[in-house]
């Protein structure tokens, strides 16, 4: 879906698709984000600080994105994990995720971590835990500020933002107090896939000695952070219930926090797409998601910095 909508776009602009093509068969983000930076808008936003160690190893790095202007007061933060089914994916190709939310106001940190099969579950996780202390105990060095942290992610990446939001443990383990997270959003999350039907779920998940410990929704809870759980109606690799079913129990313990936004047609590549500048019409994900934040950051409604 995104290499034929990519095509397209390529196309349409006039551009010599040559390049991009290659990327596109090399990593689908990574021509997504060469492909954001044709068209115009968020303006000021750069990347700060690339392949910083977090943890131990390759995997161990991420970038900070911001604006240029040092000046202004310290702004909210976002963690964002990208996607892969836990298998795949690069900090590097996600600057269009970065450049997006840096031009409304926010710090962004988008961290890598280990993948199946070198690892299974908990290890991505854990990772995650890791990349959150790194950022509580210096963002403030970027400009962000360490009290208002918020996760994202999209798939695989929604579910590690989710787990380390429900599941109290993990940011315990690395000095964090679990309280400190500010809100999450979570773009075609799985958040309630047991039992695993996919063998990507059972590579990554099926070594656990309790299956249920792998699920978001086990660990739902009254007091969790502000939840804004977005899915698209025709997801057919993270199917919509994930995000359903997640909301429909957060609200059952009292959880009036959480919004669940179904996105009709889209489907679970159009979700991470409409972030990018070329597909924003797509759908109101970053302009939604970034209402959400402003929200519990405690900042008033603000308009968008642009298509």
């Amino acid at each position: 879906m995104i290499g034929r909508i990519l095509r397209i776009a390529l196309a349409a602009i006039g551009a010599l698709p040559i390049a991009a093509g290659a990327l596109y068969l090399y990593s689908p983000p990574k021509s997504l984000d060469v492909l954001n930076d044709v068209f115009p808008g968020d303006a000021g936003a750069r990347r700060v600080a690339g392949g910083v160690s977090f943890m131990p190893g390759p995997d161990g790095k991420l970038d900070v994105w911001g604006q240029n202007n040092a000046a202004i007061k310290p702004r909210p933060v976002i963690v964002f994990f990208y996607g892969g089914a836990w298998v795949k994916g690069r900090r590097t190709d996600y600057g269009f995720v970065g450049k997006a939310y840096a031009a409304r106001g926010f710090v962004v940190v988008i961290p890598d971590y280990r993948k199946v099969p070198g690892v299974r579950f908990p290890a991505y996780v854990e990772d995650g835990a890791q990349a959150v202390r790194w950022t509580r105990n210096n963002i403030a060095r970027f400009g962000g500020d360490p009290s208002r942290i918020f996760l994202a992610g999209h798939s695989a990446g929604g579910y590690i933002a989710m787990m380390l939001a429900l599941d109290r443990r993990y940011l315990a383990r690395v000095g964090v107090d679990p309280a400190s997270v500010r809100g999450v959003a979570g773009l075609a999350g799985a958040y309630n896939f047991y039992p695993f039907t996919s063998a990507r779920a059972v590579a990554a998940m099926g070594n656990a000695p309790d299956p249920r410990q792998t699920q978001p929704i086990s660990f739902a809870r009254r007091d969790a952070p502000p939840l804004w759980l977005a899915t698209g109606t025709a997801d057919t690799d993270v199917e919509p219930r994930n995000a359903i079913t997640l909301a429909a129990r957060e609200r059952s313990l009292g959880n009036r926090t959480t919004t669940l936004r179904e996105y009709p047609g889209l489907t679970h590549d159009d979700l991470i797409m409409a972030v990018s500048r070329p597909f924003r019409t797509k759908a109101p994900v970053l302009d939604e998601s970034i209402a959400f934040f402003r929200r519990y950051a405690g900042l008033p409604p603000a308009p968008t910095a642009g298509q």
